[in-house]
């Protein structure tokens, strides 16, 4: 019987071929240090649905293969009516629309996608926008990640799209707070008011301050004629504003109402109570529209000691990953407080946002928090006969698990209701301001994706590809493509990739003049799913891609990289692996035994010696090069 050396070092030799291909295929992925802000956002100004095609702005940022996301931001219909029905909302339209889609093809200014649209759109009024995902093989949030603040003139912003294929760990937060609708604007008014003719209509313009009637209401799905965007009625899930004189503003909304705004209770001067109503709560059509937080309506003001308007929304958070670590941080999309008064009308807190999670493994806690923004206190600096409410609270948001709802804390309070400081017990009875409604929590969402292939994404691709495909037979990946005109290609770049988005080249196949029929054979997956792509250069170097095809391959019990490693290695484990990994020198002694778990497992390597050792699990082996 040979001695177990012997085994090892025939193993050791036998292994050599898939060590090298592993650390040739897994070379340049690693974990990205991520900050700041890591999306593009792309105003969409026409949309060819026969075509899957949009056109956009700002196209250079955007890149062929990457992930994006659709979403109508604004163009619900509310009524006008000037009474206490301004606001409702009799029609969301397509307001809440999204999507997410694959970039196929890019021209000009049109991006064309992988699959046909679903959802209809309004880019005229609607503010649609498209959002390039941040896409990595693993991630690592080193600094806050943010999304830009939610533009209404330019309609882009508010978002947060990330993508990992393995790990998104939590050193930082990611943070969308009071990146939505915008809060009513502070506009000091002059001191006129009236008791005899109040100011007790629910619309005024905002930018009249001779005087001011009614303070800017909180942004919300719908678009409000500049008659309309002061006064006391909500705009659709925008908080309204307060009316003269020194009335709080309301709360804003997502899927749960806003508060009422505190009301003037004084016993002299102007003393009509006004205030600012809370923002309506809004349809999500059982999940078919997201929106962004409502921003929360200013409170009056006339005398300008504080210089606050209302509360912004929370943003739109989309978490795409595998495992996500938490390391008890945040991922947030809260409200934005209300502004604070002083002898003033206080502004109404923001609603909440939104945040979808669709993981599958909760490494450690986080929270992730859509909580309603605090309505602003008012104080009413101990003014004899002169008193005015707070701001009314923001409603909580919502937060979408594609799965179960996971062992995290979550938090969609309502925003408090703004307090009345140094009240003068003279007043009349006091008009409080009303707290913001607690949001949702929903376990096992399914967000929008279209699995229909776009026609349209065909014919855009090279005249001389016919087809490719990719099949799984005996264990091999076998590829086949036919062309047309070959005399024109200079030769096929075969890439591939282990997540669909970052591509290495694996063979070149030179053109053969008249030759249409083209086969490879990959003989080595190590990987579970492995992505398959042609570059194809012509002679006159001209460069076409074909569509990305996938072959899964399932055999394998673990795959591990980087490889050769360090300090420490990464094995992923398919479902129902063995509990126990060990790795044995070349002297076969196991000098590491360790717990795996199903998916992603970190192993430390650091403390062994230099060398090439084997790494077992379930029967099967790997060998693994220490440096």
């Amino acid at each position: 019987m040979k001695p177990l050396s012997a085994i090892i070092k025939k193993l050791l030799c036998a292994t050599l071929k898939i060590g090298i291909l592993l650390f040739s295929f897994f070379n340049g992925y690693s974990q990205t240090n991520i900050s700041g802000i890591v999306n593009t956002y792309h105003q969409v100004v026409e949309i060819i649905p026969a075509k899957a095609c949009l056109r956009i702005t700002n196209i250079g940022a955007l890149n062929l293969n990457s992930r994006v996301m659709v979403v109508q931001m604004k163009g619900a219909t509310i009524t006008t009516t000037n009474n206490s029905s301004y606001g409702d909302i009799t029609a969301i339209n397509e307001a809440g629309n999204y999507e997410m889609g694959t970039v196929c093809y890019i021209k000009n200014d049109s991006v064309f996608l992988f699959h046909e649209l679903l959802n209809t759109y309004n880019t005229a009024s609607g503010k649609v926008q498209l959002v390039q995902f941040a896409e990595y093989l693993s991630a690592t949030v080193i600094d806050t990640v943010k999304a830009a603040p939610w533009d209404s003139a330019a309609g882009t912003g508010g978002v947060i799209a990330l993508f990992t294929d393995l790990d998104l760990t939590l050193n930082a937060p990611v943070y969308a707070d009071s990146s939505g609708y915008r809060g009513g604007a502070f506009v000091q008014s002059n001191g006129t008011c009236s008791n005899a003719v109040p100011a007790t209509s629910y619309l005024y313009t905002a930018t009249n301050t001779s005087p001011q009637s009614g303070s800017y209401k909180g942004e919300g799905v719908s678009n409000i004629a500049a008659s309309q965007t002061g006064g006391r009625g909500a705009n659709g899930n925008g908080g309204g504003g307060g009316n003269n004189h020194n009335n709080s503003g309301g709360g804003g909304a997502n899927l749960s109402a806003g508060g009422i705004g505190g009301g003037n209770s004084s016993t002299s001067g102007c003393s009509t109570t006004l205030r600012g109503i809370g923002g309506k709560a809004l349809n999500s059509n059982v999940g078919q529209k997201i929106f962004i937080g409502g921003g929360g309506g200013a409170g009056h003001n006339n005398n300008g000691l504080a210089t606050q308007g209302g509360g912004k929304g929370g943003g739109l958070i989309f978490i795409w990953a595998n495992n996500i670590t938490g390391n008890n941080n945040f991922i947030s999309a809260n409200g934005g407080i209300g502004g604070v008064s002083i002898s003033d009308g206080a502004g109404g807190g923001g609603a909440g946002g939104t945040i979808i999670i669709h993981s599958a493994n909760f490494t450690g806690s986080f929270t992730a928090s859509v909580a309603g923004g605090a309505g602003g206190n008012s104080n009413d600096g101990s003014n004899i006969g002169r008193c005015y409410g707070g701001g009314g609270g923001g409603s909580g948001g919502v937060i979408y698990f594609t799965g179960s709802t996971p062992a995290i804390t979550t938090d969609i309070a309502g925003g408090i209701a703004g307090v009345e400081l140094a009240r003068d017990p003279g007043c009349a009875a006091e008009q409080p301001a009303g707290a913001g409604t607690s949001g949702v929590v929903i376990p096992n969402y399914t967000f929008t994706r279209s699995s229909i292939t776009a026609n349209y994404c065909q014919v855009l691709l090279p005249i001389k590809l016919i087809s490719f495909s990719a099949t799984l037979i005996n264990k091999k990946a076998a590829l086949h493509w036919q062309v047309q005109n070959p005399e024109l290609v200079k030769h096929y770049i075969i890439e591939r990739s282990v997540n669909g988005f970052q591509w290495h080249s694996w063979k070149l196949i030179a053109g053969q003049p008249g030759l249409t029929d083209y086969t490879a054979t990959d003989e080595t997956l190590i990987a579970e799913k492995i992505f398959y792509r042609l570059k194809i250069v012509q002679f006159n170097n001209e460069i076409n891609y074909s569509p990305v095809r996938l072959v899964t391959y399932k055999s394998k019990a673990f795959f591990v990289y980087p490889n050769p490693a360090k300090e420490n290695i990464t094995l992923v484990a398919s479902a129902g692996s063995s509990p126990v990994a060990m790795m044995i020198n070349a002297e076969g002694k196991t000098v590491l035994r360790q717990k795996i778990n199903p998916g992603i497992n970190n192993i430390a390597i650091g403390h062994l010696p230099a060398g090439i050792y084997l790494l077992r699990l379930n029967g099967e082996t790997e060998k693994i090069i220490i440096r």
